[in-house]
């Protein structure tokens, strides 16, 4: 259930700060009997991550009218799953997502109170496969995987890129969605996370591995969810061959020999491309990181030198 409240004055994306998400959480925490005082900024990108002093709960604030049904999504995923005792980042027991001129406010339980610790390639693929073989309860209501939802408004809006490249980027777009539209997937479809890779599964205090941002999940080809860990070695160099045998092995599949893995491979490393293109206005860190991908689009370059984000 959703819990609206009317702050005290407009916030506005303009704000979308330090300062400004701080007012936001601070209004938000009051809604639902939690204490702001002296939370820590985590991160502030797609959304803004606080987490609180006095308790071990994390709040995530989405940006002004972006995220509001995944985050609605993401809450209900996390109630499902702890039903069914997976391995998940839990939900706070509040009356959630909180509502504040128009961003998002969800609370979550800490999984650690010393920073994260990533999961290994084996845990993330033990997480895969007991997630794929779950079956969502129709009242769950998730939507069907649309792997190019965001791209065609990212390339429009990137106003750190210039018009030369944003057209090559529309142009291979509309490439790749034809390409994808044509693969023969080997699995069927089922429950799939979004984002699988290894930054979103995280060891708890325990030691235990738990899938975390939930907000993504959808029903759609479980290659999806296997691409990205494939990517991280076989693109970037991000994991050792070993660790990307050890995944495929204990998951039980190898994505990287179906005949549609080149496919998948390009269109999850375009779609990266688009989200730093979007933010290739915000620093001169982010705009030389777009203008690199872009390139090694253009040319096939490796990408072995992409930075992770």
């Amino acid at each position: 259930m959703t819990r609206d409240i009317t702050p005290a004055a407009a916030t506005g994306e303009d704000t979308f700060t330090p300062t400004g998400t701080a007012l936001i959480l601070e209004r938000a925490c009051t809604a639902v009997a939690l204490d702001a005082t002296g939370a820590r900024l985590m991160r502030l990108g797609s959304n803004a991550v606080y987490r609180l002093a006095a308790l071990p709960v994390v709040a995530r604030i989405s940006r002004r009218h972006v995220g509001v049904q995944q985050a609605r999504r993401a809450v209900a995923v996390a109630r499902w799953l702890a039903s069914v005792d997976y391995p998940a980042v839990r939900a706070t027991a509040v009356e959630q997502p909180v509502m504040v001129d128009g961003h998002a406010v969800t609370f979550w339980e800490a999984l650690s109170d010393d920073g994260d610790e990533y999961a290994s390639v084996s845990e993330i693929a033990e997480i895969l496969a007991k997630l794929h073989a779950l079956e969502a309860p129709p009242d769950l209501e998730l939507p069907a995987h649309a792997p190019f939802e965001n791209a065609r408004h990212r390339i429009e809006s990137s106003a750190g890129i210039s018009d030369d490249d944003r057209r090559f980027l529309a142009a291979r777009l509309v490439e790749l969605e034809q390409s994808y539209a044509a693969l023969r997937f080997a699995l069927p479809q089922g429950v799939i996370h979004g984002d699988a890779g290894v930054g979103n599964v995280l060891r708890d205090r325990h030691g235990e591995a738990k899938l975390i941002d939930l907000d993504g999940f959808a029903v759609g080809p479980r290659e999806w969810d296997l691409a990205l860990t494939a990517i991280y070695f076989d693109s970037f160099g991000w994991h050792t061959r070993e660790e990307y045998e050890t995944f495929a092995k204990v998951y039980g599949l190898d994505i990287m020999q179906w005949p549609g893995y080149p496919v998948m491979r390009e269109v999850r490393e375009f779609l990266m491309v688009t989200w730093i293109a979007q933010k290739a206005s915000e620093s001169e860190r982010t705009a030389q990181e777009a203008a690199k991908r872009i390139a090694a689009l253009r040319t096939g370059a490796s990408r072995k030198d992409w930075q992770p984000y």
